[in-house]
């Protein structure tokens, strides 16, 4: 009796639920869709009632007062409508099985985010009462990078020929949305770059205080070392010997004296069982260059990585790659390294390039071409013999003294001479034109013509002045005479 009982309650369940109708709604997901496309959002949707009202909104991210504000983007009612576009009628499952499509075209960055669909029908049982259900879908807005560009970290910088310098080239990419993968190719082959844990790590000297680096900790450190020890190749080129020499002391310093204990304490035990032999130890003699230090280094450097990146106002990503290195100028010179973009949006690589060179002849050019005493005389850099990269530092000097204004030098791509007095006629110039890779010096003399003007002026100067001097001893004259009348008187 029981059982009969559930039975009949379960039947009565059914047939409430078939009364009332019933409502299901499915989206279909997007995959990324690149800006500028166009899109179509799909909702289906299946039930055995009558439609009443399909709506989609559009999902603000923001939140007001404690809701999530949403924006009404398609409406469409069927009290009004009698035609119902993509519609298929399933008779056999005695329901209908609608899809609702709402059209983007040319989507931008602001329309990226979420949007719902909304159905309503009657309900069977009551048509006043109206059965809703609602589905989601994530739009995804991605866009390629619009620039990107390589340039020079601590730009412009001065050559040293005494020591290693470390190098950096920064590629900036912007526009792009997701961050796009950016890496480094030297002459057409990829960098393999060791990635720096830190953003702020600072490459060069002691790298064992740096977190993050772990059991390349020692590779390292043997590469920075790498930059200050001669190697078997002399890139120099001037006395290759004497620099094969220095390697091979280095090498074996049982050679220079410096002989661990064990091999002292044998040396002590052999000098005293041979009484014939010498009572002081004979030390080779060392070969010291008196040229200038010279560094260098490995034909196989060691690069490092650093990559930071930073959401920008609408949306895209500014990306900033750094690849750090020691850098060698013998080897490093007319070298080409490019900077390298994927991004699901591109069809292929963006890509920019520059040739790391030095400075060679600095072309000057002089304003006015003939200059005259008392001219401002504009002494400029017209450009060089060949393309240079990184930006050239500009060091101006005068040979023999200081500059105009009483300076030693003066760093730019101008040199300007205010009020050229005659004394600079014949005067030489030094410009000297360097980045890390070189230097590069070019030398101008200066003519200085006098100027007709100015003399034209001293002359009228000189003759109003003797003017002024005839007049004076013509009123002293006058004043003696008419002293000497009135004492006659």
């Amino acid at each position: 009796m029981t059982g009969l009982l559930t039975l009949c309650l379960l039947l009565a369940a059914d047939i409430g639920s078939l009364a009332a109708g019933y409502l299901t709604v499915t989206t279909e997901p997007l995959p990324p869709v690149v800006i500028g496309d166009t899109v179509t959002l799909k909702c289906n949707f299946q039930t055995d009632g009558s439609l009443r009202e399909i709506v989609w909104f559009r999902v603000n991210t923001q939140v007001i007062e404690g809701g999530t504000a949403k924006q009404k983007i398609f409406t469409y009612d069927a009290m009004y409508n009698t035609n119902i576009s993509h519609t298929e009628d399933h008779r056999q499952q005695k329901a209908l099985v609608y899809q609702s499509t709402v059209r983007l075209p040319e989507v931008q960055m602001d329309d990226d985010g979420h949007y719902e669909c909304h159905v309503g029908i009657y309900d069977k049982a009551s048509q006043d009462k109206v059965v809703l259900a609602s589905g989601s879908i994530t739009l995804t807005v991605i866009a390629p990078p619009k620039s990107i560009s390589v340039v020079a970290a601590d730009s412009p910088a001065p050559f040293s020929r005494y020591e290693a310098q470390n190098f950096t080239l920064v590629c900036i990419v912007t526009g792009g949305k997701p961050a796009p993968m950016v890496y480094f190719k030297r002459d057409g082959e990829l960098i393999e770059a060791v990635p720096s844990a830190q953003s702020s790590v600072t490459i060069g000297g002691d790298l064992s205080n740096v977190p993050g680096l772990g059991k390349n900790q020692g590779r390292h450190q043997a590469g920075l070392r790498s930059s200050q020890q001669l190697s078997s190749r002399d890139l120099d080129d001037t006395k290759l010997q004497r620099s094969l020499s220095l390697l091979e002391h280095e090498a074996k310093p049982a050679r220079l004296g410096q002989h661990s204990p064990e091999e002292e304490q044998k040396g002590k035990k052999e000098i005293e069982s041979d009484p014939a032999g010498p009572t002081t130890e004979v030390i080779p003699e060392t070969v010291v260059s008196r040229e200038f230090p010279r560094w260098v280094q490995s034909t196989d450097p060691l690069y490092y990585f650093q990559h930071r990146q930073q959401v920008a106002s609408d949306g895209t990503m500014e990306v900033r790659a750094m690849l750090t290195w020691s850098l060698n100028p013998q080897l490093d010179n007319e070298a080409l390294f490019s900077c390298e973009v994927k991004h699901p949006a591109l069809s292929m690589p963006m890509q920019a390039e520059v040739t790391l060179s030095a400075p060679r002849g600095p072309k000057l050019s002089m304003s006015p071409s003939k200059a005259k005493v008392g001219d401002t005389i504009r002494i400029a850099v017209q450009g060089f013999q060949n393309e240079v990269f990184p930006e050239p530092l500009f060091t101006w000097t005068m040979v023999g003294g200081p500059l105009l204004d009483g300076r030693e030098e003066h760093n730019g791509r101008e040199l300007i001479l205010e009020r050229a007095p005659a004394e600079l006629n014949g005067s030489m110039f030094r410009c000297t034109a360097q980045n890390p890779l070189g230097s590069s010096d070019t030398h101008t003399r200066l003519i200085v013509f006098e100027n007709p003007r100015l003399k034209k002026g001293k002359e009228q100067f000189l003759a109003t002045d003797a003017a002024c001097r005839h007049k004076s001893l013509g009123l002293t004259s006058v004043l003696l005479l008419l002293t000497i009348t009135s004492g006659l008187t």
